[in-house]
C-alpha cells in the first residue's frame, strides 16, 4: 500500500523553462508551447507545425482555411513565427504577460535542477515511451503522494492546486490519464496508452500558464468535477463509455487556448476570431476547434470510422459550446422546464446528452461549491484575471468591461453576484434531479462561501467608511490650522 508523504516532503517547483525556439510555434492566441518535449528535432518544423489559427496580416489576401483538423492561413509570405495583432494600438503579446511580474520573477530565481533520473524519465514521458510507472516523471516519493491523492479523486474536498504542484504542474495530464483507465475507457476502445499520454500533453501545453485562472489546473479541476458529478448514481447507471469518454474529453478540453480575456473585449479590440466566428460564443468554438484539432494530430481515435470521428467532434462541440456563460439562462429555462413536467429520462441519448451539457456547466462554474480555502483561492485568480483585462483597457483607452476595473470592484462584491445570479439557480435546479448527498455538500458550501463573502465586503465596507472619516477629519483639521 502507498503511503502517503503529503507532511514530510516539500513540493516540487515548476522547473521546465520553455526553449526559446517552441515561442513562436502556433496558434490563434498562445504564444509558447513546449512542442519540444514530443521529440521533434528541427525548430523549423514547430513553428510551422500545427494548431489553432496562424496567419499573416500583411498579406491582403489571406485567406482562412477553416478545417476541423488543421486550421492556418495560407499566404504568399509563408507562416511568421508570431501572429498580428487586430487592433491597431494593442499589442496582444500583453495577454500573455503575468499581471504581477515582481513576485513571479522573485519565484522564478528559486528553481530546483532536476536529476538526471527524472529528466531522463520526463523526456521519455513526453515522446510518449511507455515506462513501468505511468507517474515516472516524478521521483518515487512523489509518485506515492500522487497515487495517494488519486486513490481520493471522487471526493469533493479533493486539493486540485495540492496535486498539481506534487506532479511538477501536470495534474491535467496525471489526472485525465487516471480517469480515463478508471472509467476502463483505454480497454473499452482501444487506445494507444502512448497516444493517449501525448495528447494529453498537448492538451495541457495549449493551456496558458501566465492566465490566472483559465489554466490547466482549471480544466483539471473541471475534469474532477465532471467525474464526480458521472459517479451519481442516477448517472452512473445509465450512461455508457461514449458518454463518459465525451464527458471526460469537454470538461480536459473546454477552455484550451484561452486567451486570459473575455468575449466583448474580442470583439471590441477587433480580433480576428471574433470575425471569424461572427461575434458569436467565440471562445467556446475556438476552443472546440482546438480540441478536434490536437485530437486529429494526436491520432487517439484514428482507429474508429469517420462517421463515429464525426459524431465524436460534433458532440464535443455541443458539450463545450455549452458552457457560454451568454447562454447560462436558456440551459437553465430548459432544465427547469424539463423538471416541472417530469420529462427527463437517461435512458433516452438526447435526454443523456443534455444532462452532460447540464454537467459540465456545473463543473465549470463550481467553484463557489468547493470548501472555502479551495473556492477562495480560485475566487481571487478569477478576480486577478478580470482585473489584468481591466488594466489592459485602462492602459489603452478602453471602455473597461464589467468586473474588470479593480479600482471599483472587490472579489468579494465579484464573488456574491455571481453566486446569486449565476451559480445559484443553476445548482438549485441540479440538486433538485440529483437530490444526493453531494449536491447537498455543495449547496451548503455554496451558502456557507456566499455567507462569508457577504461577511467579508461589509467588513470592508465599514473599514472604508472609517478611512473616509478618518480623512475628513484630517481634512477639517487642516482647514483649522491654516485659518488659525
Amino acid at each position: 500500500m502507498a503511503v502517503c508523504y503529503q507532511y514530510q516532503l516539500p513540493v516540487l517547483p515548476l522547473d521546465r523553462p520553455v526553449p526559446k525556439h517552441v515561442l513562436s510555434r502556433r496558434g490563434a492566441i498562445s504564444f509558447s508551447s513546449s512542442s519540444s518535449l514530443f521529440g521533434c528535432a528541427n525548430p523549423r518544423v514547430l513553428s510551422q507545425r500545427r494548431g489553432a489559427i496562424s496567419y499573416e496580416s500583411s498579406d491582403q489576401t489571406a485567406l482562412y482555411i477553416r478545417m476541423l483538423g488543421d486550421v492556418r492561413v495560407r499566404s504568399r509570405a509563408g507562416f511568421q513565427p508570431e501572429r498580428r495583432d487586430s487592433h491597431p494600438y494593442i499589442d496582444f503579446r500583453l495577454l500573455h504577460l503575468p499581471p504581477e511580474t515582481g513576485e513571479l520573477a522573485s519565484a522564478r530565481k528559486i528553481r530546483r535542477l532536476l536529476s538526471f533520473q527524472r529528466y531522463f524519465r520526463s523526456a521519455h514521458l513526453f515522446r510518449g515511451i511507455p515506462s513501468q510507472n505511468s507517474l515516472s516523471i516524478l521521483d518515487d516519493n512523489y509518485s506515492g503522494q500522487v497515487t495517494c491523492m488519486l486513490e481520493k479523486v471522487g471526493s469533493w474536498n479533493f486539493d486540485i492546486f495540492l496535486l498539481d504542484r506534487l506532479t511538477n504542474g501536470n495534474s491535467l495530464v496525471t489526472l485525465t490519464f487516471h480517469l480515463f483507465k478508471y472509467h476502463g475507457l483505454t480497454e473499452h476502445f482501444h487506445l494507444d496508452l502512448v497516444k493517449l499520454r501525448r495528447f494529453l500533453v498537448m492538451v495541457q501545453e495549449d493551456y496558458h500558464r501566465n492566465n490566472p485562472y483559465h489554466n490547466a489546473v482549471h480544466a483539471a479541476d473541471v475534469t474532477q468535477a465532471m467525474h464526480c458529478y458521472l459517479k451519481e448514481p442516477k448517472i452512473a447507471k445509465s450512461v455508457c463509455p461514449w458518454d463518459v469518454l465525451l464527458g471526460l474529453l469537454a470538461a480536459a478540453t473546454h477552455d484550451m487556448d484561452h486567451p486570459g480575456v473575455n468575449q466583448p473585449f474580442l470583439i471590441k479590440t477587433s480580433h480576428y476570431l471574433a470575425s471569424l466566428y461572427k461575434n458569436t460564443s467565440v471562445l467556446e468554438n475556438h476552443h472546440w476547434r482546438s480540441a478536434v484539432c490536437v485530437l486529429q494530430e494526436s491520432k487517439l481515435f484514428s482507429h474508429l470510422s469517420v462517421e463515429e470521428s464525426y459524431q465524436m467532434e460534433s458532440q464535443l462541440g455541443s458539450l463545450i459550446l455549452a458552457t457560454d456563460i451568454s447562454r447560462q439562462n436558456e440551459f437553465l429555462s430548459q432544465l427547469r422546464t424539463r423538471l416541472d413536467m417530469c420529462d427527463l429520462c437517461l435512458n433516452d441519448a438526447t435526454h443523456r446528452h443534455f444532462m452532460l451539457q447540464i454537467a459540465l456547466k456545473c463543473a465549470d462554474i463550481s467553484n463557489p461549491c468547493r470548501p472555502w480555502e479551495l473556492s477562495k483561492k480560485w475566487s481571487e485568480n478569477v478576480s486577478q484575471e478580470f482585473f489584468h483585462q481591466g488594466d489592459i483597457e485602462r492602459r489603452y483607452k478602453l471602455d473597461i468591461s464589467q468586473l474588470c476595473d479593480r479600482y471599483t470592484e472587490t472579489v468579494a462584491n465579484i464573488q456574491i453576484g455571481f453566486i446569486s445570479y449565476v451559480v445559484k439557480p443553476l445548482f438549485v435546479e441540479w440538486s433538485r434531479f440529483f437530490n444526493t448527498r453531494l449536491s447537498q455538500t455543495m449547496l451548503g458550501h455554496l451558502n456557507l462561501n456566499h455567507a462569508t463573502w457577504m461577511g467579508l465586503r461589509q467588513e470592508q465596507t465599514q473599514m472604508g467608511l472609517r478611512q473616509e472619516q478618518t480623512q475628513s477629519e484630517e481634512s477639517a483639521n487642516s482647514i483649522c490650522e491654516a485659518m488659525n
